[in-house]
């Protein structure tokens, strides 16, 4: 690793498992303070074991995402004991269901919108004051290609998705003028447990591990990114730019 992150607060939810989890750890290698959020405590402790032993810090925050009141504490929180943040990676979020749209139950709808959306606006809210107090704040929201593909059965998690990148975008066009980077990332099909469950036929062999995909992500904070309201395609390896009407 190259230090690229030395000094730096980065919040990174979802850090239990998966490609959250590994970017936290990847985090901590370049030199960040990790806040690792997760309602999953034992895999926080674990991640902090891992952290720890390359030498790292971290900051376990248990947490679900469902909580309101608890994101909305964080801002504070993190205010209170370091006085700005770096970097935010939006990660946590559920699959739901897939299902023909009209056969999702509420109860499902409600809780995969809560989770997806409702916390991810809520996470921006509470720590955008925070970002807009670093000298190269960074904010990374997890998206998907189910946004728009919008593939059948798909309709939940694609809606979330796309509900996600438009607070991106407009997130991105109200600090242009600011030091503070906002980008989407669409990680691809990835070897996780989302995944497994979602295409319960497919060899996970064929697919990149979320160590791999993690490693294509983290370089998306450091200091020399310039791209701001964009999609990141983390299988082309690029930025991509959303067409604007005229």
């Amino acid at each position: 690793m190259t230090d690229r992150l030395k000094g730096r607060i980065a919040l990174v939810t979802g850090a239990s498992r998966g490609i959250g989890y590994q970017i936290a750890k990847q985090m901590a290698a370049e030199g960040a303070h990790v806040i690792a959020l997760s309602r999953t405590v034992g895999g926080l402790e674990e991640l902090d074991d891992e952290i720890k032993s390359a030498g790292g810090t971290a900051t376990l925050v248990p947490l679900d995402l469902t909580d309101m009141a608890g994101i909305d504490r964080l801002g504070g929180a993190i205010k209170e004991r370091w006085g700005k943040l770096d970097v935010m990676v939006a990660n946590a979020g559920l699959l739901g269901v897939l299902s023909p749209i009209g056969h999702i139950e509420a109860k499902t709808f409600e809780q995969t919108m809560t989770v997806n959306v409702t916390a991810t606006w809520r996470l921006i809210r509470s720590v955008d004051p925070l970002l807009r107090e670093s000298d190269a704040g960074r904010a990374l929201v997890m998206s998907s290609g189910a946004a728009h593909s919008a593939k059948a059965f798909w309709g939940l998690y694609a809606a979330t998705k796309a509900a996600c990148e438009a607070m991106v975008r407009s997130w991105a066009n109200e600090t242009m003028n600011l030091p503070l980077r906002v980008n989407a990332v669409n990680p691809g099909a990835t070897r996780t447990r989302m995944r497994a469950i979602a295409m319960p036929g497919e060899d996970p062999k064929t697919l990149p591990t979320a160590r791999e995909v993690a490693a294509k992500i983290v370089p998306l904070a450091f200091d020399d990114v310039t791209e701001t309201g964009k999609i990141y395609d983390v299988r082309e390896g690029r930025f991509l730019t959303y067409q604007n009407p005229s």
